[in-house]
């Protein structure tokens, strides 16, 4: 089976979504993914709930080249959540086509988490929309048992766990997890190295995963380990931001560097299982 590829926004965060729709189709990507909401406050986000005429290019540079929409980005499960706060971002989602939510676990009230991701899975399913919980080292939702216990506990068809080989590499999580992790939850996954250890300080975990992850094979991650365990139908997204590799590189260049490098391994790997 031939793997299919979607190329992340944070590997070319400064592209707007028609842009990121033009790089990946020229570079070879069958998707993209698109961050309507910033990670932080300030931080860089492309509302299309608000912006008609760039909904509307998107929508064309789509129907242009082929190239979808894989995932949206970010909705954060806080204390104060309320599904119905995005219904606006749902409703974008379903005209792009969009297949999944990346959801950060922000609240650590994991009773009050799971009641909120259970809501937000309610509200997203009628727009065809799957949430899928990233785990982070630094976040309460910080390796891949505390994502399945909460994707479970909310008991919805839609719900599903993102793994990103970084942030597995770096929390408390074990391949015999991600083996075992029931395969509906998995919708799609990400794909990127970094170097071997495990930084100790909170803010070296976090620029690392935004600023300074590597291409697949360039790093210390077990890759093989880790997609043996996944899928191989499972959409892979392309997620290699690097402000210091990517230096003089145009977002074209770099988002094909990153498509052939992870091109490269995942080949190898299945190759391997055959």
């Amino acid at each position: 089976m031939k793997r299919r590829y979607s190329l992340a926004q944070l590997t070319t965060l400064e592209l707007d979504p028609p842009a990121m729709i033009s790089t990946a189709a020229k570079t070879g990507y069958q998707a993209c993914g698109i961050r309507l909401l910033p990670v932080s406050p300030g931080g860089i986000g492309y509302p299309l709930m608000d912006d008609p005429a760039l909904l509307r290019e998107t929508l064309a540079r789509m129907d242009d080249t082929g190239v979808r929409v894989a995932d949206l980005e970010i909705i954060r499960l806080t204390e104060s959540f309320n599904a119905q706060d995005y219904i606006a971002f749902f409703e974008v989602g379903q005209k792009l086509g969009a297949a999944n939510i990346l959801v950060g676990g922000n609240d650590t009230n994991e009773a009050r988490a799971t009641e909120s991701f259970a809501r937000l899975c309610e509200a997203c399913k009628p727009y065809g929309l799957t949430a899928d919980i990233e785990f982070m080292p630094w976040l309460p939702v910080d390796r891949v048992s505390a994502a399945r216990r909460i994707v479970e506990a909310a008991g919805q068809s839609n719900g599903g766990v993102l793994v990103d080989p970084l942030h597995f590499a770096r929390s408390a999580s074990t391949l015999e997890e991600l083996a075992a992790l029931p395969k509906a939850m998995i919708h799609y996954a990400q794909i990127c190295d970094a170097p071997a250890g495990i930084p100790t300080e909170t803010s070296e975990l976090i620029h690392t995963a935004r600023c300074a992850r590597l291409p697949a094979g360039e790093g210390g991650i077990d890759l093989q380990g880790i997609f043996e365990r996944i899928p191989p139908e499972t959409l892979i997204s392309v997620e290699i931001p690097n402000d210091a590799l990517r230096a003089g590189m145009s977002a074209e260049a770099w988002a094909a560097h990153c498509l052939k490098t992870s091109q490269q391994l995942l080949d190898q790997i299945d190759a391997e299982s055959r």
